[in-house]
């Protein structure tokens, strides 16, 4: 792959769904479909937004270790990334990447103590295609 920030980062771009992973207290991940990321920076930073009572959250808070996955199903390619997730509920944060129409998911609005935002830092990752697949370093 010769620019793997432009090529992956434009597969993130275009899809709907993204996939993130956790570790449940018994060590075995756990899967979940989300909205895509709110805000992206390059390959290593994504922010979701989700509820402070979810699952998710709880298993994060307590293991970091986290992957997210993007598939573009039309070409048959995905990327799936490795790093930590963190969690923030601070005003800030919150703010930064709120959107409007987000009342329907959080009625309280950007205060609501059931909204939150998950902040991903990859450190490596794997791009899968029909050529193949690669690793590489963020």
């Amino acid at each position: 792959m010769r620019n793997p920030e432009q090529t992956i980062g434009k597969l993130i771009d275009h899809q709907k769904v993204s996939f993130i992973a956790s570790v449940d207290a018994d060590g075995f991940p756990n899967m979940k479909a989300m909205l895509p990321p709110r805000k992206r920076e390059g390959l290593r930073h994504f922010w979701f937004s989700t509820n402070t009572s979810s699952n998710r959250v709880a298993q994060y808070r307590k293991n970091s270790k986290a992957s997210i996955y993007f598939v573009d199903r039309r070409f048959f390619r995905g990327v799936m990334l490795k790093g930590a997730m963190e969690v923030f509920e601070d005003a800030q944060t919150k703010e930064m990447i709120w959107e409007d129409g987000d009342e329907q998911y959080y009625p309280e609005g950007v205060t609501d103590p059931d909204y939150c935002v998950l902040k991903f830092t990859a450190d490596s990752g794997r791009y899968y295609s029909g050529d193949g697949s690669e690793d590489f370093a963020i």
